[in-house]
């Protein structure tokens, strides 16, 4: 007792450090990561603080399609509202489109007839009567109404951003209106994002990336002006938007948004089937095959054309899409009118369409977060799989497995970054990662697999990846990781980190499931960084998983863990056992081991990522009740090791080593 006062109060003082020595840092594999210091619009717990704000921006927009010319023209008024504590005195805006010009960044970086490349078309937006609008509004109690001010404003262009240089200053939390005018050629393969292609003689086509959108400014960079290079997505202020599309007039239009007009532009018939179409559990035709391109499907009328005009609240974007021939079914769920539009040359796949966009929004719903939108649609055309709020493009050539999963993960990112709105150009992983992450259980669910608790694969394939040398940390940009490997680095590698952490660290998935409940909930129509996602992950479960972030995310460190050897010594009856364990790696885990003793019997123990605490070397002293004739790590292939030869005591005669 005396030794153990003594050595107390040696440590009540700091220890003196030797004259010549300064203090050590922590270069532990387990050092606390290092994030941006919390503030009261970022909490440390993960949390969008009281001060948190972000810009909202609403649209009003009225666009034309000529078919004959393959041409767009159109235009919007813009309200944006600075919520922020900045005065503005530029707005920056997206132009998309301008990827197609001959001398844009993104043509330089990729051949011609790569999938997000022009195949050679040369386009770009043209960009016209762009004007600060100030003032206006209706007459109130007997006042007339305010007088409405125009000033002109030059666009100052730079590749596919360009920036509006404000006539007056922009105060915190006040508005500003913006008018122009666009148009543009629409592309056949629009990067593989957008596009148009003829099926059955007649042209579809699939809209998107299609007007000036305003860029996002943030409490963490300002504003966001990453080039649109092509590989790279998007990151977009959220707001309301009121869309008027003119097409010809044998042509059907779909939109994100709810169809305001449905008089004027259906049947009574196609009316009546979509009403009931949402109050069934079944796939109904709005359009059936043996109508579709018949002027049957279009409203009593002389006109040349339709105007189809939709509405969307609290999205940040909307696309659509166009065809005269289009087969239409549906089908509802808790008041959601699940929709697929598709060409009749599709239709041996494609009638399954709404039964599995059916059965996505269900199960993230249920599993993640509630859907909050009153439509889902999928689109077969050109395009191979591209998300926007409410609407997928999807291959108009996918059946069966291969169009549940492309449908599967496209309506995935209604969630990621549709409603948790991540800047994927900076982040990839943060929309694809995690949506790659719950497209596995949706996927299990549809074909009625049971959930499994073992790697389902995940880490027997990354333990395969990462032992290439091909590894790049997740944390790279998308335009800068090679684009054959963007479907690992973006896509994979952070989905399947996520199922090793929820499956085999974690070690109980209704802490990892509650976790990142609360992410989404968090930052459900908000604006997170990684930081607000570690955070939130750690608040939640209560663990520190800094080595996990740091080796996954930030780095390619592996995962490598041996049993060494093992010795047993008989004292008195006991039989003690020490295990000598290793971790020839850089990123630990914890160590799942499956014990084998000379009756054939077995026994399974877990010893906790602690045990790495002092370094790379641990011995497990253990009494065993029967004598030990084998030690397997990892037996069933939770962690992606790198090297499994070292995985078994004793070591199995030739066995390989990576």
């Amino acid at each position: 007792m005396v030794g153990v006062v003594l050595v107390a109060a040696m440590f009540q003082q700091p220890l003196p450090l030797p004259r010549s020595q300064s203090p050590i840092a922590d270069t532990s594999m387990f050092k606390r990561l290092e994030l941006p210091t919390p503030t009261s619009i970022r909490e440390g717990s993960g949390r969008p603080g009281p001060a948190y704000w972000q810009q909202r921006v609403d649209y009003q927009v009225a666009a034309t399609l000529d078919v004959s010319t393959h041409r767009v023209t159109g235009s919007q008024t813009v309200t944006y509202h600075n919520n922020s504590p900045d005065t503005l005195t530029y707005l920056w805006f997206q132009l998309d489109q301008n990827l197609f010009r001959d001398d844009s960044r993104g043509s330089f970086l990729a051949s011609p007839d790569a999938r997000f490349a022009s195949e050679g078309f040369v386009g770009g937006i043209q960009l016209t009567n762009v004007q600060a609008i100030r003032g206006g509004g209706p007459a109130v109690r007997g006042r007339p109404a305010a007088r409405e001010e125009r000033a002109a404003i030059r666009p100052a262009v730079n590749g596919t951003m360009v920036r509006f240089d404000l006539d007056q200053p922009l105060p915190p939390r006040s508005s500003v209106k913006l008018a122009m005018e666009f148009a543009f050629n629409v592309p056949e393969h629009g990067a593989d994002r957008m596009g148009r292609k003829q099926y059955d003689g007649s042209w579809l086509y699939e809209i998107a990336q299609w007007q000036p959108r305003a860029a996002v400014y943030d409490d963490v960079r300002g504003w966001n002006t990453e080039q649109y290079l092509g590989q790279g997505e998007f990151y977009r202020e959220f707001g309301d938007w009121d869309v008027s599309i003119t097409v010809p007039r044998d042509y059907v239009v779909l939109a994100t948004g709810t169809l305001q007009n449905r008089a004027e532009v259906l049947t009574s018939e196609e009316i009546r089937r979509q009403d009931a179409a949402l109050h069934s559990d079944s796939t109904i035709p709005i359009i059936a095959k043996a109508e579709a391109g018949s002027a049957a499907t279009r409203p009593a009328g002389s006109s040349p054309t339709l105007t189809w005009h939709f509405k969307a609240s609290n999205v940040h974007d909307v696309a659509w899409a166009a065809a005269p021939n289009f087969i239409w079914d549906a089908s509802g769920w808790n008041g959601i009118l699940m929709q697929s539009f598709y060409p009749p040359s599709a239709d041996s796949g494609w009638h399954e369409s709404t039964k599995m966009v059916r059965h996505t929004i269900k199960h993230y719903s249920e599993k993640w977060f509630q859907y909050p939108w009153p439509t889902a649609i999928n689109i077969a055309g050109p395009v191979e799989g591209m998300e926007y709020p409410q609407i997928v493009f999807c291959s108009d050539g996918a059946v069966g497995p291969n169009l549940f999963d492309v449908t599967t993960h496209e309506l995935g990112h209604e969630w990621f970054p549709m409603i948790v709105s991540s800047n994927e150009r900076l982040y990839p992983w943060m929309d694809e990662g995690f949506n790659t992450f719950i497209n596995i259980y949706s996927t299990l669910t549809y074909y009625k697999h049971p959930e499994v608790s073992g790697d389902s694969g995940q880490a027997a394939q990354l333990g395969m990846f990462m032992r290439s040398g091909l590894d790049v940390p997740i944390m790279t940009p998308a335009d800068r990781i090679n684009g054959q490997l963007l479907g690992v680095a973006g896509y994979f590698k952070p989905g399947g980190g996520l199922y090793i952490l929820r499956h085999g660290m974690l070690g109980d998935t209704t802490r990892f499931d509650s976790a990142f409940r609360e992410y989404i909930r968090r930052w459900a129509f908000h604006h997170p960084t990684p930081t607000d996602f570690f955070r939130t992950m750690e608040d939640n479960t209560g663990e520190d998983l800094s080595y996990f972030w740091r080796g996954w995310f930030f780095r390619t460190d592996r995962v490598d863990q041996s049993i060494d050897s093992v010795t047993t010594r008989d004292s008195a009856g006991v039989a003690t056992s020490r295990l000598f364990l290793s971790m020839p790696g850089t990123l630990p885990m914890p160590v799942d081991l499956r014990v084998t003793f000379n009756d054939g019997t077995s026994d399974r123990m877990r010893l906790p990522v602690e045990i790495w605490y002092l370094g790379n070397k641990y011995i497990w002293i253990h009494h065993f009740a029967k004598p030990v004739t084998r030690v397997e790590i990892d037996p069933d292939e939770n962690f992606p090791d790198v090297n499994r030869s070292n995985n078994a005591w004793p070591r199995t005669a030739g066995t390989p080593t990576p």
